[in-house]
């Protein structure tokens, strides 16, 4: 599976050891994690409402399968990504969460509190978040006995989002298009996205802004 890792300014000092806890459950287990920013208050700025954005274009053109997120508390990561099409975000504040959140909704974006209540132990959770969130067959529900009425509800969650939901490129298009460039404009999201990208339309929107 291909992660990406995407935080906002407010907890880029944090970066380094998210992503190292995010490696630490990840490599073994055979997933390929990209680290997109904020790598340090230095790196190209973001805010949540770019990690939507980000989302978005990962997620629809299949450069990423799931995607970390996270800000101070979680919420602003969490709701910039369900607003835009194909993205399915959970919030996590425990590796229960993150368990539940793999066997009953089965989304492909998970939203991670780093800053609220952060402290000592705090890697501790991060870790195990990512656990819970890695390992195991996906999607299977919780209670088992639930788990038909779990399976189909999560199918309709996606159907319904699909059918509310612009076209990723027209939702975009719709985005005042500075927060879009600024969003794309990392040196590291832009060498991963092309690489990885498997939507040429996709592509070809984010290439004709970035020479715009």
């Amino acid at each position: 599976m291909k992660i990406a890792l995407i935080m906002e300014n407010s907890q880029a000092s944090k970066n380094a050891m998210v992503l190292s806890e995010l490696n630490t459950v990840a490599s073994p287990l055979g997933h390929e994690v990209a680290n997109l920013g904020m790598c340090d208050e230095s790196d190209h700025h973001l805010t949540y409402v770019h990690l939507g954005v980000m989302a978005s274009i990962l997620i629809n053109s299949k450069a990423a399968d799931f995607i970390f997120t996270g800000c101070g508390t979680g919420q602003g990561a969490m709701m910039s990504c369900n607003m835009h099409p194909g993205v399915v975000c959970g919030y996590c504040v425990e590796p229960s969460d993150a368990f539940l959140f793999n066997q009953i909704n089965n989304g492909n974006a998970l939203s991670l509190i780093f800053a609220k209540g952060f402290g000592w132990a705090g890697e501790l959770n991060v870790r195990y978040i990512f656990e819970k969130a890695l390992t195991g067959e996906r999607g299977q529900g919780y209670p088992l006995e639930r788990a038909k009425p779990q399976k189909e509800n999560a199918s309709a969650l996606y159907s319904v989002k699909t059918a509310v939901a612009k076209d990723v490129i027209d939702g975009l298009k719709s985005i005042d298009q500075d927060i879009v460039k600024t969003a794309i404009g990392g040196v590291r999201f832009q060498e991963y996205f092309f690489a990885h990208c498997q939507d040429k339309k996709i592509a070809n929107y984010v290439r004709s802004l970035l020479t715009s």
